[in-house]
């Protein structure tokens, strides 16, 4: 018997031009990203059009590419030109036009502001479609590499000694200028162009070691500050019970730059932060706050800190500010890393108009295969009703309903990141600068939230 193979013809051609409408399936993702950008208020970028020279793309054309891609893990502009060309997904978003790479890249650049804010748009199309009801929340953070080497940062000590060297050879060169007899300069030698190359990068020192100076003053009056508050502290027990407080004298902040300040010469904004499983990389500290029913990234923010203590109260405020029709807050569960009493604090007072929020957030760490009786010992009596807010989260995290609550912060936020860092492969920044970072990282949450609002909905 013969083979029998369907006919491959590439030469004939349509006898009706195609449909971008027939591309793709019904359910497809790039299909619900279409819908849900057709869903958006677009005016505030439409606005931002001149409606001079050549006609533009149309935002939610660009908006749709973009989040697309970065559902996807297809995040460069290069990348993106190229898919509209090699992908049907995307030549069905952009409608069989293709947009170069520098529009892309210009547009995102350009118009970060103005995407960030449809976020919560996103989120409304989520409530409206039944897939959100924003109640009780995990938080956590990642480190993601800043679009910068490590290796391109200026220590304090340093931009000192090379700032010594570089003034010394301007000033050898300049005696060689204004020697008479410049017979003896070595072949190749130009004085001009030395003189210009060392000026400029005495500049960029000094700029450096401005920038250091500035971030140092400012650690060292939040140092001041909890400096002055121990010494209060001390104080005020010392007058309570008539004795000198137990331990070491809290020792002033020492003032000025140390030896090891140092700013990054490619990207000044971004930080050097440790590492997960050891070392330290150049980068940014990215926060997502998720909501546990539906796994979406209901508020999200970037920051520089080297850890997350400080980053429970900014997402706070970004989770109190969500439109009422999203629902309301009840609970806010994030690891032993955001301890703190201000946090703990911060949650139990309620905003206007708002209740109070429950925190669960870890009084240590975790630790795997705990004693029987220690699992399942007896719950202490609750504290009073003018206990402290730690006290009573303390007490709520040892009851059955707060260890399983806060059995899911694992099973929620950290696969959520995962999936951004892994699947999407979203580690690097493209961009650089905090505020063009932390629109990119309003994109990516964007990104994962259409990915996951489509997984829900076409179960």
């Amino acid at each position: 018997m013969g083979h029998r193979f369907l006919e491959v013809d590439r030469a004939t051609p349509y006898l009706l031009p195609p449909s971008v409408d027939e591309w793709v399936e019904a359910k497809h993702l790039s299909r619900f990203v279409v819908d849900v950008v057709d869903q958006l208020d677009l005016s505030a970028l439409e606005r931002r059009y001149s409606g001079r020279g050549k006609k533009a793309y149309h935002p939610s054309l660009l908006v749709a590419v973009l989040f697309y891609g970065y559902a996807t893990g297809v995040y460069s502009s290069r990348a993106l030109e190229r898919a509209s060309y090699d992908s049907v997904a995307f030549r069905f978003i952009c409608a069989n036009l293709h947009p170069d790479h520098d529009t892309l890249a210009e547009f995102r650049k350009s118009f970060l502001k103005e995407i960030g804010a449809l976020f919560v748009q996103i989120l409304g199309v989520a409530q409206q479609m039944g897939l959100l009801k924003v109640g009780k929340v995990a938080l956590d953070g990642t480190k993601i590499k800043a679009n910068a080497s490590a290796h391109k940062a200026l220590s304090w000590k340093h931009a000192l000694r090379l700032e010594a060297q570089l003034k010394a050879e301007v000033a050898e060169l300049l005696k060689k200028a204004e020697a008479a007899d410049a017979s003896d300069l070595p072949d190749g030698l130009d004085i001009p162009a030395e003189l210009v190359r060392r000026e400029d990068r005495l500049q960029g020192i000094a700029a450096a070691k401005a920038e250091i100076e500035r971030r140092a003053a400012v650690r060292q009056a939040g140092e001041r500050a909890e400096y002055e508050a121990k010494l209060a502290t001390r104080k005020a027990k010392a007058e309570r019970t008539g004795r000198k407080p137990g331990g070491r004298e809290p020792q002033p902040p020492q003032s000025g730059p140390g030896e090891k300040d140092q700013v990054n010469l490619t990207d000044g904004e971004s930080r050097i932060l440790p590492a997960p499983g050891g070392g330290f990389i150049q980068g940014y500290n990215a926060q997502a706050a998720v909501e546990i029913d539906s796994r979406l990234i209901v508020a999200r923010h970037l920051s520089t800190a080297a850890n997350d203590k400080r980053e429970l109260i900014p997402a706070l405020e970004h989770l109190r500010a969500l439109p009422k029709t999203l629902g309301q807050v009840t609970d806010v569960v994030a690891d032993n890393g955001y301890l703190s009493s201000a946090n703990v604090a911060a949650c139990a007072v309620p905003a206007q108009g708002q209740a109070p929020i429950t925190p669960s957030i870890a009084l240590s760490r975790q630790s795997h295969h705990l004693p029987l009786l220690q699992r399942f010992g007896a719950l202490p009596p609750e504290p009073t009703d003018d206990a402290d807010a730690m006290t009573r989260m303390a007490w709520w995290l040892k009851t059955p309903q707060g260890k399983a609550l806060y059995g899911l912060r694992k099973q929620v936020v950290e696969p959520v990141i995962g999936i951004i860092k892994q699947t999407l492969g979203f580690r690097q920044c493209l961009l650089r600068g905090q505020t063009q970072v932390s629109g990119e990282w309003d994109l990516v949450c964007m990104g994962y939230n259409l990915k996951r609002m489509h997984v829900m909905a076409t179960k």
